[in-house]
């Protein structure tokens, strides 16, 4: 029997060999890092080194706060802002689920923010807490921060970024708040990190660790596991493989008369949603999950219940057509192989669905 194909790394990739045994290490000799006795110290020193390393491979040279993930270091950066907030319209539930009143600004059919919408609303909010992801889950497609970063600072405000997808791939944007997640380029789950440029920037929680901003006994093996995937990832050097193995399967999707989300647009290596007329996205997962492959669609936070896709709708997708939309994500296992299977499989399944539509 041929063994799965996983191509759903957007939602988690499998955990490196690299974050295991640092975790199993850690395991082994872990204490209460803060504690006072020695075995305490040793594990304060341990995750004071994580922490710079993970700086370090970031680039980064600002602060960071543990967490549990990428949507906890939003809620701390937002929760934690006296500003109004502009948001896209594109963004993790968990961003807009963080703020009040927020300011939305929408996306054209090629996923970019509007850079005049985005103006308008600076004029309306001067000062505002803009929060704009570097690439979106579903479509991989990929803010031009670098440019948008000026335009708010001019304003008086602060940019905050999701990079949940973009860390460890792309560079980290020119942003003065940026959240992580350990599980997305390897690492284990539930840990994260929100980098920022100065704590004043937010108010703290209270008492208690990581500065006040996140009481409560820090996940030190987690935390070893997360520096060990992210440097074993920037290590790795596949970005460019990925994207030629994306290409392909770009042009082999639109051979087959699918249609490329977004493809307008610039976009992640390992993120692609697809389209196939005629083919609803719920039939389409079960017939390659019963392939042997594994794939979602929307966001994972959406695609166990199959709703309508948020993201669909704001590029101007039609309901009918957003129905038929899967998304294809690649990580660090996959290989030239899988990507060609499943290829072939596309092919098959949208000729059987035009063949039974004729």
């Amino acid at each position: 029997m041929r063994h799965r194909i996983y191509l759903d790394h957007a939602a988690t990739t499998p955990l490196r060999p690299e974050a295991k045994a640092a975790m199993a290490d850690a395991w082994e000799r872990w204490a209460n890092p803060s504690s006072q006795h020695a075995e305490g110290r040793a594990a304060r020193a341990a995750l004071e080194r994580a922490r710079e390393a993970i700086r370090q491979t970031l680039g980064w040279d600002g602060e960071l706060i543990f967490t549990g993930g990428a949507t906890e270091a939003a809620a701390i950066a937002l929760d934690g802002s006296a500003r109004k907030a502009i948001v896209s319209n594109v963004e993790h539930p968990a961003v807009p689920g963080a703020v009040d009143d927020a300011r939305v600004v929408p996306v054209a059919e090629d996923g970019l923010v509007s850079i005049e919408a985005l103006d308008r609303a600076l004029e309306d909010r001067p000062g505002a807490m803009v929060a704009i992801q570097q690439v979106n889950s579903e479509t991989g497609v990929i803010q031009p921060l670098e440019g948008l970063a000026g335009r708010i600072a001019a304003r008086g405000g602060l940019l905050f970024a999701d990079c949940a997808q973009g860390a460890g791939k792309l560079p980290l944007p020119p942003a003065d708040l940026i959240a992580i997640s350990a599980h997305k380029f390897g690492g284990p789950p539930g840990i994260g990190a929100l980098l920022l440029r100065d704590f004043g920037m937010i108010a703290p929680r209270g008492q208690g660790q990581e500065q006040g901003y996140r009481p409560g006994t820090e996940n030190l093996p987690a935390i070893l596991g997360f520096a060990a995937a992210l440097s074993a990832g920037a290590q790795s050097g596949r970005m460019a493989e990925l994207a030629g193995l994306r290409a392909d399967l770009d042009d082999a999707v639109r051979k087959a008369g699918g249609v490329v989300i977004c493809d307008a647009g610039p976009r992640l290596p390992t993120i692609a949603s697809y389209r196939m007329p005629g083919a609803s996205a719920a039939v389409q997962l079960m017939r390659f999950d019963l392939a042997g492959i594994a794939l979602s669609a929307g966001s994972a936070c959406a695609s166990g219940t199959l709703k309508r896709s948020p993201v669909m709708a704001a590029i101007g997708l039609a309901p009918e057509a957003a129905d038929e939309v899967i998304r294809v994500s690649f990580g660090w296992t996959t290989t030239a192989e899988e990507v060609a299977v499943f290829a072939d499989a596309w092919a098959a399944l949208a000729r059987t669905t035009e063949a039974r539509a004729a």
